[in-house]
């Protein structure tokens, strides 16, 4: 594909996507907030400097920003002032503040939720290889396989978006073994071929349990009932907020130890590269799936206890309500100010990376 439409799909699809999450996390404080009476000033699409004003009639203004990506909520007295005024968030009580900066968190979870459960109940995509070559006297080659294949299952087990394993993962997991594998030939007919695979000692990363090259990708979609659909979309969330947690324990350990080597995670470049990578290969719907991963990736990262992030700005509430007015506000906002300047400089030293690796791309 041409760069340039390459990187106008990755540029679109960055802001569609990323921008779309971070507006979700955003209208959770917008609606959380006015449900509980606190003034919300604006509604900000994209990021300073203002573009236009969309809507100026009642209480917040609508504004669409230069910046097109995501969005923020000014609500009144956040910063510490108007603290006299009854609909301003610095009068609220302790309990109704910090409902309202973890709604965005809140609204990212659901989102992921929605997300999963509608590809479980709708479009699952169910993966398969097409075999493109068989090597000579390999267990391929003896179950009887043909280049034209294509491999649905093996011992039973299918590879749909939620499972995490690959065909070729699960026929590297029982090599060695004799296998039932699924097979669909070139004329849509379905046959089961019986194969004993190579034991693991005569595999490499070059040479497979059962003998094939030159795979290609396939996929159909199938849909879950909504129960099966809900669980599934449960399952998802628990998984990937389990593994992004660890993936931050990884990102923070290697960074203490030597902020030069690549980090196990992607800044906004890569991110928006491998939106691409994904939509150009594999469709819309696995796009949404990683959209959702994102989702879950944005609460869990916003609930971490550094300002200026929603996690951050409750614990300063929560430490302003230990220790009253020994905090200052004037402590409280160089708080945020030194936390912002970490952030920008975390943001920018991963995209470092990311910078590298597409120069290291053939």
């Amino acid at each position: 594909m041409d760069g340039v439409i390459y990187t106008i799909v990755a540029i679109v699809l960055f802001i569609v996507v990323l921008g779309g999450i971070v507006l979700v996390h955003e209208l959770g404080h917008y609606l959380t907030a006015k449900a509980l009476g606190v003034r919300v000033l604006e509604f900000g699409i994209g990021f300073p400097p203002r573009a236009r004003v969309l809507r100026s009639k009642g209480e917040t203004l609508w504004t669409l920003n230069w910046l097109p990506i995501g969005g923020f909520v000014r609500l009144e007295g956040e910063d510490g002032d108007a603290a006299d005024d009854p609909r301003s968030f610095a009068a609220k009580p302790l309990r109704v503040r910090l409902v309202i900066l973890v709604a965005g968190v809140a609204m990212n979870i659901a989102l992921a939720f929605v997300l999963f459960f509608l590809i479980a109940l709708l479009a699952t995509p169910v993966f398969g290889v097409r075999i493109g070559q068989i090597e000579p006297e390999s267990p391929a080659q003896a179950a009887g396989l043909s280049v034209g294949d294509e491999i649905f299952s093996v011992a039973g087990e299918r590879f749909d978006l939620f499972g995490g394993r690959s065909v070729q993962q699960a026929l590297r997991g029982h090599a060695g073994q004799t296998v039932e594998i699924g097979v669909r030939h070139a004329d849509g007919t379905q046959t089961t071929a019986s194969a004993t695979l190579r034991p693991a000692a005569d595999t490499s990363p070059t040479r497979g349990a059962l003998g094939v090259g030159q795979l290609e990708q396939t996929y159909e979609y199938v849909g879950h009932d909504i129960g099966t659909s809900a669980g599934i979309a449960g399952s998802e969330l628990g998984r990937w907020g389990g593994l992004i947690i660890s993936g931050l324990g990884q990102l923070i350990d290697g960074l203490i130890k030597d902020p030069t080597a690549p980090p196990p995670a992607s800044g906004p470049i890569g991110i928006a590269v491998s939106l691409a990578d994904i939509f150009l290969s594999v469709g819309p719907v696995v796009t949404l799936y990683v959209a959702g991963i994102l989702s879950v990736n944005l609460g869990v990262v916003n609930i971490l206890p550094f300002p200026p992030l929603d996690g951050g700005r409750s614990a300063v509430l929560i430490i302003k309500r230990l220790f009253g007015a020994r905090v200052s506000l004037r402590a409280e906002r160089l708080t945020y100010a030194v936390g912002f300047v970490f952030l920008i400089a975390f943001i920018l030293w991963i995209s470092g990376f990311d910078i590298a690796r597409l120069g290291a791309a053939p």
